[in-house]
C-alpha cells in the first residue's frame, strides 16, 4: 500500500515538474530565441543580443568602397552671379576691377510646385451627311466635368500603399504640397484604379514565380473586417506576390495556386503543411533554427545547441566565401560537415533520450521536451536544413519572405486593420506590384502611373535583369 502511494506521488510530482517547465519555457521565450514577434516583448525589453556574429570590419564606410555624393552639373538650370564691389579688408571700390576667377557652388532643390489645370474641349459639329449632331471624344480617363489627373492619383496611391501614410494624412500632405486637398474617397478610388491596372503584371509575377529555381514562402495573420484572415506570400529576389485567404493551411495554398505547381526549391519555416506539397524540394529557414537553439542554450543550458549554432555559422561563412567561384563546397568539406552535424545530433540525443512509454496506451503522440522535438526535426529533415551547403543558390534563411511580409504588418500597425476584404486585397495587389517594381530597380511612381494608363510595368525574367 505504501509503495503504491509513493509511486502515485512520484507520478504527480513528475507531472507538476513538466507543467512548471512548460510554464517557464513560455515565460523565457521572446523575439530573440523563438518565432514570437518583437512587439510581444513588452516595454521592458532586455539588452539586444543579435544572432549575427562579429566581423573584422570596422563600422562605417570601408576602405576603397565606392562613394555616393552629389556631383557638379556641367549645365545647371540657373546661374546666379554674386558680384564683389567692395574689398572686405580695406573697403576699396572693386566694381571696375576685372574678375580673375570664380568659385562655384551648386544647390540641388525642388522648384515651387503647384497644380496645373488642363481644360479639355470636345468639339461639337452637325454632320452634313446624316444631319446628326456629333461630338469629339475626350481622352481616356477624362470622365467628369472637374477631376484630378493620373499624376496626383499615382502620388496618392504611392503615399498610402507604399509608405503606409493613412488616408486622412495623405489628403493633408497633398493639400500642403499643392494647395488642393482631395476627399478621402479620392485615395480609395486611386488605389482601386491602380490595382485594376496592374493585373497583367500580377499574372506575369505568378508565372515567373512558378519557373523560379528557388522561392520563399511565408504566411501571417491579418485583421480584416474584424476577423482574422491570412496573408500568404511567395517571393524571390526579384518578385513578390501576396494573396489573402480566410484559411492558413493547405486549402488556402491550393486556392492561391503557386505552391501546388511549384517544382523548384521551396524555402520556408518548419510548419508541417508545407511538406504536403511533395512535387517540390524543401529547404528550411536556419534563422528559425538559430533562435530555437538559442532558447535551448538559455533555458536548458545544453551544450550541443551552442555547438550546432556554431556549426551552422561556420558552414554559412564557408559557403559565402566560395559562392562566387563554386556552387557547392568540395566533397571533403561536405563530408566533414556532415560528420560534425551527425556527432552534434548524437550528443543532443544522449542528453535528451526519448521519454518512456506510459504503461497505459494514450491517444496521440507522446509529449517530448523542446530540445528533443528540435533534435528530431534537425535529424529527419537534415537535407533541407543543410540545403544551402549543397547549393549556394539556396539562401541560408527565409528572411527575404519575412522582410516582404513585415511591410504589410507595418501597414496594419499604422492603420489598425483593414475595414473590408476588398480593401485588403487591393492593398495586397498594389503591394505585390510595387515590391516587384522596387526589386527590379524601376521607378515606383512611374510604374504606378503606367498602371493607371493601362500599361503596367511587366517584370523582366531573371535572365534579363542587369547584374
Amino acid at each position: 500500500m505504501l509503495i503504491e502511494i509513493v509511486l502515485l506521488l512520484q507520478d504527480q510530482l513528475d507531472e507538476v515538474v513538466q507543467r512548471v517547465q512548460k510554464l517557464e519555457d513560455q515565460v523565457a521565450k521572446n523575439s530573440r530565441n523563438s518565432s514570437k514577434p518583437p512587439s510581444s516583448d513588452g516595454l521592458r525589453k532586455p539588452k539586444t543580443r543579435s544572432l549575427r556574429r562579429s566581423e573584422a570590419r570596422k563600422p562605417g564606410g570601408q576602405k576603397g568602397h565606392e562613394g555616393h555624393t552629389l556631383e557638379m552639373m556641367a549645365n545647371p538650370d540657373h546661374i546666379e552671379v554674386h558680384e564683389l564691389n567692395e574689398c572686405p579688408h580695406c573697403e576699396s571700390n572693386l566694381s571696375t576691377v576685372a574678375v580673375s576667377d570664380r568659385v562655384r557652388r551648386q544647390v540641388y532643390d525642388v522648384p515651387p510646385v503647384q497644380i496645373e489645370v488642363t481644360e479639355h474641349q470636345a468639339e461639337i459639329k452637325h454632320c452634313p451627311g446624316c444631319g446628326q449632331q456629333v461630338q469629339a471624344a475626350f481622352p481616356e480617363g477624362v470622365t467628369q466635368p472637374v477631376q484630378y489627373g493620373p499624376r496626383l492619383k499615382a502620388q496618392a496611391s504611392y503615399l498610402n500603399s507604399y509608405h503606409f501614410v493613412p488616408i486622412a494624412r495623405t489628403c493633408e500632405l497633398l493639400g500642403d504640397f499643392y494647395g488642393h486637398t482631395p476627399a478621402w474617397a479620392f485615395v480609395g478610388d486611386a488605389n482601386q484604379a491602380v490595382a485594376a491596372g496592374c493585373e497583367p503584371a500580377l499574372v506575369e509575377i505568378q508565372q515567373q514565380l512558378l519557373q523560379a529555381p528557388v522561392a520563399h514562402f511565408d504566411e501571417s495573420g491579418l485583421r480584416v473586417d474584424g476577423q482574422l484572415q491570412w496573408l500568404h506570400s511567395a517571393s524571390t529576389e526579384w518578385l513578390t506576390y501576396f494573396a489573402l485567404h480566410p484559411k492558413r493551411g493547405q486549402e488556402a495554398m491550393r486556392h492561391i495556386g503557386i505552391l501546388p505547381d511549384f517544382t523548384g526549391w521551396a524555402l520556408h519555416d518548419h510548419w508541417g503543411v508545407y511538406l504536403a506539397f511533395e512535387q517540390c524540394s524543401h529547404a528550411f529557414c536556419n534563422a528559425h533554427h538559430l533562435r530555437e537553439l538559442q532558447f535551448i542554450v538559455d533555458q536548458y543550458e545544453q551544450a550541443w545547441a551552442g555547438e550546432m549554432s556554431n556549426l551552422l555559422y561556420h558552414i554559412k561563412a564557408e559557403v559565402t566565401e566560395i559562392a562566387d567561384n563554386a556552387r557547392s563546397l568540395a566533397p571533403d568539406r561536405l563530408a566533414h560537415y556532415e560528420r560534425e552535424y551527425e556527432a552534434i545530433l548524437q550528443r543532443g540525443f544522449k542528453a535528451n533520450p526519448a521519454p518512456e512509454k506510459p504503461p497505459t496506451k494514450t491517444r496521440g503522440r507522446q509529449k517530448q521536451s523542446p530540445p528533443k522535438n528540435l533534435l528530431d526535426r534537425l535529424d529527419k529533415h537534415r537535407s533541407g536544413v543543410l540545403a544551402f551547403m549543397y547549393d549556394s543558390d539556396i539562401p541560408f534563411d527565409n528572411n527575404l519572405a519575412e522582410r516582404d511580409i513585415r511591410m504589410v504588418k507595418v501597414k496594419q500597425k499604422v492603420s489598425g486593420a483593414f475595414r473590408t476584404r476588398q480593401g485588403a486585397q487591393t492593398f495586397c495587389d498594389i503591394r505585390s506590384y510595387i515590391s516587384t517594381v522596387r526589386k527590379q530597380g524601376a521607378n515606383v511612381i512611374a510604374a504606378i502611373q503606367d498602371a493607371l494608363a493601362g500599361q503596367p510595368f511587366i517584370p523582366l525574367p531573371v535572365a534579363g535583369l542587369p547584374e
